[in-house]
């Protein structure tokens, strides 16, 4: 399942596990596509959507080929935005209601300062790599030189497969192959993060998440990395799985929540100190990936699996909402008014807050 996922990361079909293994294709390079703005569909809201944010009242959406959707009515009826790139870009985050940036594969990231409705691009991966080698030969590290030569001969074919900004200036991003980036002037610029990290096999990183000054990185093969000084400095964290973690959450109670391959499920409540595996009651699946995650309003954890179900997550177990399966979940959104929009490798779905039924835009 390892090999399934590094190659439809390639590909460039999804960041999330479920897209990741639905896809099941060969590596392929990116190519003109970062240089090549997204088409407008007639129905983009059905394409594999990736990666959901607010910006204010406003839903933002990203997926494949570029796409980004923007929803003023809570997700019944949406506005494909312009975008600079048809890479698929797999997240989107706001720091308020009009700055927020998106990223991808072709180790793109994009800006909008207007509430998502125009993007421009502030870096992609041939300008990562540069960026990576300049570092290697100031540090003056062999290893490190070689690595980023080989990072530059490729070209921009490393995805960014998440993102997480503090403020509007200060912002984390971090993808595949152990490719991560730091901004303080709110993606104008940005130094790389890697070297700093305790990642000498280079593993996939999935997933950031912050609160406050913690942080926490979740990748592949049981990689987890903490910083308790905003992303400052990190360190390796050990656990008891040593499978792939492709979402984490920290809630607001400090707790570590981490969620990967086969439905594992693990918990820390001391900064990684020690570790608790997260079972269902009896109508909770086991088996099925954990391959999104997010925290509600009312500081509910939230689980998306390769199923298509949802769950939530107390200290004590996880159990699961009511609702029929609406396949593979790539991303889920808690909105204001309490339904939940879950998006998955058909388009976007949300919830009722009730759980009693859905709705399809």
């Amino acid at each position: 399942m390892h090999h399934l996922v590094q190659a439809a990361i390639l590909a460039g079909m999804a960041t999330s596990a479920c897209a990741v293994i639905a896809a099941g294709a060969l590596p392929q390079a990116v190519g003109p596509a970062i240089d090549r703005p997204a088409l407008a569909g007639a129905h983009p809201e059905r394409s594999v959507l990736l990666g959901a944010a607010l910006a204010g009242k406003r839903i933002v959406v990203v997926g494949e080929r570029g796409i980004i959707l923007c929803s003023d009515d809570g997700g019944v009826n949406w506005t494909q935005s312009k975008s600079p790139v048809s890479v698929t870009l797999t997240s989107v985050r706001f720091a308020n209601e009009k700055a927020g940036w998106a990223a991808g594969h072709g180790g793109t990231i994009l800006a909008t300062q207007d509430g998502g409705k125009t993007w421009v691009r502030q870096l992609d991966g041939v300008r990562a790599a540069k960026l990576l080698l300049a570092q290697a030969v100031a540090q003056g590290s062999e290893r490190a030189i070689k690595d980023a030569q080989r990072l530059v001969a490729d070209g921009a074919d490393k995805p960014f497969l998440d993102l997480h900004f503090f403020d509007e200036r200060r912002g984390l991003a971090v993808g595949a192959y152990n490719l991560a980036f730091l901004t303080g002037d709110g993606g104008v610029t940005w130094v790389p993060l890697s070297g700093l990290l305790d990642n000498p096999q280079a593993m996939h990183l999935y997933a950031v998440r912050a609160r406050g000054t913690t942080v926490v990185i979740a990748g592949e093969q049981g990689l987890v990395l903490l910083s308790g000084d905003g992303g400052a400095t990190f360190r390796r964290i050990e656990t008891p799985y040593s499978g792939t973690f492709f979402t984490a959450e920290i809630l607001h109670d400090g707790a570590i929540w981490l969620g990967g391959l086969r439905g594992n499920v693990w918990r820390s409540a001391d900064a990684g100190g020690n570790w608790q595996a997260m079972h269902g009651q009896s109508n909770a699946p086991t088996g099925a990936s954990i391959t999104a995650s997010t925290v509600a309003s009312d500081g509910m954890l939230l689980l998306g699996s390769q199923s298509g179900q949802t769950l939530q997550a107390n200290s004590e177990s996880l159990r699961l909402r009511p609702g029929a399966p609406v396949g593979p979940v790539t991303g889920l959104l808690p909105l204001p008014d309490g339904r939940l929009l879950t998006l998955t490798l058909r388009g976007a779905t949300v919830q009722a807050a009730s759980d009693k039924g859905s709705q399809h835009p």
